[in-house]
């Protein structure tokens, strides 16, 4: 009998290497989860037992995940989205669970007729099945359209419309199904009785409540404790939760209402940054709990019932999706899109299948093909959004056609374009560099995938179109190849780096200018061809200091100098690297590299003014000096160099050997 500690290791060590193997394979840690669930879990090789305790701490993770969901609730968002939400999304929702209960009726038919039988599940159990295929992963869904820039794209929004409804569609599921176990002469009383309590706490919860919790965070946040904040996070989260099991509803309504209550005060994005690690380590372990209920040997023997249950939903609910989209006025193949992202299925909907486990509505029997469909429909996913493209130019064959249009419009606006400045995205920095480029004269052409944005931009007379700059005929069609330079306005490292990659294959003399949030990610863009990159870390510091500066009395001509002194040897700086032994290839000799020279006692130079060696006469340039001491100076011609101060140059090989020698002889 294993004892407590030893579960816990077991089940780090199944989560750690979970999650290293879907990073390596660039696949989302739930996936990984669920595996190492079936892997150590009483099927397979019986590592660990999915003990009650265990269980009771994996439904916190369901908890948790429904907090953060409330905390996205917000009705300005509901009320921008929705006619995708409420139309689009309700309508997939409602049609999903309808035609699981068709399906059923269908199939209790068939078994009377035929083979004078009668069919397994209750209609009950189809309400379950057919709530959890409508349900999608969030998880996997936003992340792979993150990376790949399609959250504001046209199928993106549709997309991110149906999720949030499907989301929010959990929370009455939660309450109806434990009704739906109940006798049928009970079951309406308890549904109703269900749905009044539900009403009456998020009545009492939602009138009073914002007030309270904004005065509750307030106050706890006057502490000014990280420890104590986080303490009080989890008091109210799990604090709800227990509220609403009490009355007879379940824990994760109550999560819920709490992230509800917690997004309507200002207090939002620090509690979903603190809560963050609890949310994903927790939600780990439930998944975990899943894969360990799966059991592979009847997976097995009924791998044609599996194959059945994952193909028949998952091009069910792309047809359905794509239809349901297409009757919401989408454009053909932005409706195969939004079918294609959204027909695996999702995390809720094993929440929703645990459940109905439980309450006895889903036999026993089906629970491992039904988890292990679910499971390879997830796993699909990635490479139906790879492939959707191809996919899309076989099932919609006007959606080429609309690419050209779009195509087009871009080239249209640009054709008359040259030596331009291509700006890859219009938001705010964007736009701020659009209108310094106007005061200049400077052609522009801005690329942006926010079709409202680039409406209203494109009316008021700016030049802007729609379109994906991480794609080649974009950039392409936006004259790539006659244009000056390209700018990357917005922060995103992955799209960046597709960007430099595109120019330097295809217009490798124009310069690519990135953006970024800090250094970090430096090194690896400037390896990829950026000409230059503009961390705002260091440009906010910068403009802090400057305004510091004058606030205190320094002479507005002197602070200039100072900020402008500052930026030259920042980059100056980071454009450097110190050099190593394998950098003596063709390429690297070619390239300006830092060098520290630390003065011998002796040294000719010691005693003399840095500016007396006249090292940029041989196109050497000091970058900074560290003293003796330790203490770091700014280099300046009349600083009095000493036995032991380190001079760190730039420049090419040849000239920094020559400098070395001058500065060490004796």
């Amino acid at each position: 009998m294993a004892t407590t500690l030893e579960v816990a290791l077991l089940y780090l060590v199944a989560a750690v290497l979970a999650v290293v193997g879907c990073r390596m394979l660039r696949l989302p840690p739930m996936l990984g989860y669920l595996v190492v669930g079936v892997l150590i879990g009483p099927n397979a090789l019986a590592l660990a037992q999915d003990s009650a305790g265990v269980k009771y701490l994996a439904e916190f993770g369901v908890v948790f995940l429904m907090f953060v969901i409330g905390l996205e609730f917000n009705l300005p968002k509901l009320r921008s989205m929705r006619t995708l939400v409420f139309g689009l999304g309700m309508s997939q929702v409602v049609l999903t669970i309808a035609g699981a209960l068709a399906g059923h009726a269908l199939l209790v038919w068939l078994y009377a007729t035929l083979f004078e039988g009668r069919w397994q599940m209750s209609w009950p159990g189809a309400v379950v099945l057919g709530g959890a295929i409508a349900m999608s992963s969030t998880a996997i869904v936003a992340k792979l359209m993150a990376e790949r820039l399609e959250l504001e794209s046209e199928h993106g929004r549709r997309v991110m419309g149906v999720l949030l409804f499907q989301d929010l569609a959990v929370v009455p599921l939660l309450v109806l199904i434990p009704a739906l176990g109940s006798d049928a002469e009970e079951m309406v009383s308890a549904l109703g009785l269900a749905l009044l309590k539900a009403a009456a706490l998020l009545t009492v919860l939602l009138v009073g409540g914002q007030k309270v919790m904004r005065w509750w965070l307030t106050l706890v946040a006057r502490r000014k404790s990280e420890e104590l904040f986080v303490l009080n996070l989890l008091l109210i989260t799990l604090g709800l939760a227990w509220m609403t099991e009490h009355a007879g509803l379940s824990l994760a309504l109550g999560a819920f209402v709490a992230g509800m209550l917690v997004a309507e005060t200002e207090y939002k994005h620090q509690v979903e940054t603190d809560i963050r690690p609890f949310h994903d380590v927790l939600l780990g372990l439930f998944f975990i709990t899943i894969g360990m209920k799966l059991d592979w040997r009847p997976v097995l023997d009924q791998w044609g019932l599996v194959l059945l249950l994952t193909t028949g939903p998952v091009l069910a609910k792309f047809a359905l999706v794509a239809l349901l989209a297409r009757a919401f006025r989408a454009p053909p193949g932005v409706a195969v899109r939004t079918g294609l992202y959204l027909a695996q299925a999702g995390e809720f909907g094993f929440v929703l299948l645990t459940l109905g486990a439980e309450r006895g509505l889903v036999a026993p029997e089906w629970m491992s093909p039904i988890l292990a469909s679910m499971v390879l429909s997830m796993l699909a996913t990635p490479f139906l959004i790879t492939h959707a493209d191809r996919i899309v130019m076989r099932l919609a064959a006007s959606d080429w056609l609309m690419q050209s249009v779009q195509l087009t419009s871009i080239a249209r606006r640009a054709i008359r374009t040259e030596k331009h400045v291509i700006i890859c995205g219009f938001g705010r920095s964007g736009q701020n560099l659009a209108r310094l480029l106007e005061t200049q004269d400077i052609p522009y052409m801005a690329l942006d995938l926010d079709p409202d944005r680039v409406r209203q931009a494109a009316a008021a007379g700016q030049s802007v179109v729609y379109g994906d700059a991480a794609r080649l005929p974009s950039l392409m069609a936006a004259g790539l190849a006659r244009a000056n330079a390209v700018v990357v306005s917005y922060p995103d490292t992955a799209s960046a780096l597709k960007i430099l990659r595109l120019v330097r294959e295809h217009a490798p003399a124009v310069p690519v200018v990135v953006r970024t949030i800090d250094d970090s990610d430096l090194e690896k863009l400037r390896a990829a061809g950026a000409t230059e990159v503009v961390p705002e870390a260091i440009e906010g510091s910068l403009m802090l200091a400057s305004h510091a500066l004058a606030l205190v009395g320094v002479p507005m001509r002197k602070v200039i100098r100072i900020t402008r002194d500052a930026r030259d040897a920042r980059y100056g700086l980071l454009r450097g690297y110190f050099h190593g032994a394998d950098d003596d290839t063709v390429e690297e000799l070619e390239q300006a590299r830092l060098q520290s020279v630390t003065l011998p006692t002796a040294g000719a130079a010691v005693g003399r003014r840095l500016g007396d060696e006249a090292l940029h006469a041989i196109g050497v340039t000091v970058v900074s000096v560290r003293r003796a001491s330790g203490a770091v100076t700014r280099a300046d011609d009349d600083l009095l160099l000493g036995a032991g101060d380190t001079l760190v140059l730039s420049g090419l090989p040849e000239p920094l050997a020559l400098a070395e020698a001058k500065l060490l002889r004796g």
